[in-house]
């Protein structure tokens, strides 16, 4: 695909949806010296329940991708364009699982997959994946992002 990071999103058929308020007292995102940090969001439509129990791995990476679009959101809305995106730098993924899942890594793909087909070989990036025994609201998943942007 080419073009930039929103042509790319509009072949996908993916529109942004409004950048969601964080939701509790803390900021969106912070952005310092060219590094932009994103709070943890979770995911659309604000499911309930946990990975192995109520939802399986393909659900959950559907659930991941959703994330990876919100985020997408807060970045434009912060930025006014996702082409001063420079590098995706780190993910973190929360997963609210029972205590015997154990694909918490595919579960996560479905943002990590979303970042590289938006950005290309600039959406690549270091990552993190933790078992969670209970997140806010029963979230599914919740993933927090740091950038490296131009301001």
């Amino acid at each position: 695909m080419g073009g930039n990071a929103e042509q790319r999103l509009a072949q996908m058929g993916i529109a942004l949806p409004v950048a969601s308020a964080p939701a509790a007292k803390y900021a969106n995102y912070v952005i310092v010296d060219g590094m932009m940090y994103v709070s943890g969001k979770g995911p659309s439509g604000h499911p309930r329940g946990k990975l192995g129990v109520d939802f399986t791995t393909e659900q959950g990476y559907a659930f991941a991708r959703s994330v990876a679009i919100e985020v997408l959101a807060v970045l434009k809305d912060a930025l006014g364009s996702l082409d001063h995106v420079k590098r995706v730098v780190k993910v973190q993924g929360f997963i609210h699982a029972s205590p015997d899942y154990e694909e918490h890594h595919k579960v996560l793909n479905g943002f990590s997959d979303l970042m590289v087909e938006v950005f290309g070989d600039n959406g690549s990036h270091a990552r993190s994946v933790f078992g969670a025994i209970s997140l806010r609201d029963q979230l599914p998943v919740i993933v927090d992002s740091m950038f490296r942007v131009e301001v």
